[in-house]
């Protein structure tokens, strides 16, 4: 059966080394068993068509998104890039700002998080547990709650390490589950199984230039997003 194309994600930065896109909620970041098309596949495409390339795209993934989260992604156009992007994420050069919509209130409406948090293969989740536990591992973030609807709150929340599911887990662990996420509390799933859970900015170094980059990915067009009239 072949793969159905998807629609293109937009845009945002582009360069010779860089190409940084506004994930959509629900998109694969690389190819799974689904067979769905990811943006990986979907964006060598894209630069095949548009550049005229006659042979294979490279295309490198530096970090990754959960299928059911949106906003920046970055992408590699260079092997040098690849290298040099990978080690901003994994050694802390990269900033990375969050905007979730959360089900309740943080108490406090400001702070910091630090927990210990251990992934269940079977479940394909994270687990807040002690620091003693065999496979655990620190989990780091700062939060801030930044506006208010009728039933949500928008939390803003500053990433310090990048563990899996971690946002989703202790957000989760604090009582304030993201709207949409069924695996860590929420009352209901969004249709369409995403959460809402956006990477809003990224701020980190060029990989080959000096200076950084300053990255911004507009908010889906969804009616929770909008009913925050702070943003």
């Amino acid at each position: 059966m072949p793969v159905m194309k998807t629609i293109l994600p937009e845009i945002i930065h582009e360069d010779n080394h860089i190409l940084a896109v506004n994930k959509p909620t629900g998109m694969l970041v690389q190819g799974d068993k689904t067979g769905d098309e990811s943006i990986l596949d979907a964006m060598k495409r894209f630069i095949k068509e548009r550049d005229g390339k006659p042979g294979q795209v490279f295309l490198g993934l530096p970090h990754r998104l959960d299928r059911p989260v949106s906003g920046v992604l970055v992408l590699a156009k260079t092997s040098k890039a690849l290298s040099r992007l990978a080690a901003s994420f994994r050694d802390g050069g990269a900033e990375k700002i969050y905007w979730a919509a959360v089900e309740a209130p943080p108490d406090p409406p400001e702070g910091w998080l630090t927990d210990w948090l251990r992934k269940d293969e079977k479940t394909n989740t994270s687990h807040l547990v002690g620091a003693e536990c065999r496979g655990a591992k620190e989990a780091r973030l700062s939060y801030k709650l930044i506006g208010a609807s009728k039933r949500y709150w928008l939390v803003e929340l500053r990433l310090l390490t990048g563990r899996h599911h971690q946002i989703r887990a202790q957000m989760a662990g604090m009582g304030c589950p993201i709207k949409g996420d069924l695996k860590y509390g929420a009352r209901r799933s969004n249709p369409g199984g995403g959460i809402h859970l956006h990477a809003r900015r990224l701020v980190l170094p060029h990989p080959v230039r000096e200076g950084s980059i300053f990255l911004t990915a507009p908010l889906p067009p969804d009616a929770v997003w909008q009913a925050f009239p702070q943003i």
